[in-house]
């Protein structure tokens, strides 16, 4: 049996280290073996765990990137596998279109496409987008797996 090509926020808090309100990511609406496409409106929920009294600053688009990743992986892995355990190691080029997340209207379109990796790191670019198609963040991460850090948190 393959990977679903959609999930509900539940289905995605199953492959994904990140429960209850920290699991950003509402909907899987499609991936391949390159590309992961989520979307989502936890963005506008007063009780965001990311949110500050300045609101869900737009730096916090990265994280919901990096759920995406993190679900890409877990898609991948064979059947019956732990996903490889692994963190943000780094974040680059990121462009900001906007200064916060929670004024955006509609739903956030999560992008993240899979350029290069190995079993050690893996190398993605991302974009947050708009319901308009405004493009609100944009950059590069580097997601570094099996370390020892990764594992001991994963197992804590």
């Amino acid at each position: 049996m393959t990977a679903p090509q959609t999930l509900d926020r539940a289905g995605i808090a199953a492959r994904i280290p990140h429960n209850g309100s920290m699991c950003l990511l509402e909907s899987l609406n499609g991936w391949d073996t390159e590309v992961i496409r989520c979307s989502t409106t936890t963005h506008r929920l007063l009780d965001n765990p990311l949110r500050t009294t300045g609101g869900l600053l737009a730096p916090n688009a990265i994280e919901y990137a990096a759920q995406a990743m993190a679900l890409h992986g877990g898609l991948l892995a064979a059947e019956g596998s732990t996903p490889s355990a692994g963190f943000l190691a780094s974040a680059r080029g990121v462009r900001l279109a906007v200064a916060r997340l929670d004024d955006v209207e509609g739903e956030l379109h999560v992008q993240a496409r899979r350029l290069s990796g190995d079993e050690r790191q893996i190398l993605y670019e991302f974009a947050v987008s708009a319901d308009d198609g405004r493009t609100l963040a944009e950059g590069r991460a580097v997601v570094v797996l099996n370390t020892p850090l990764a594992t001991q948190e994963s197992t804590a």
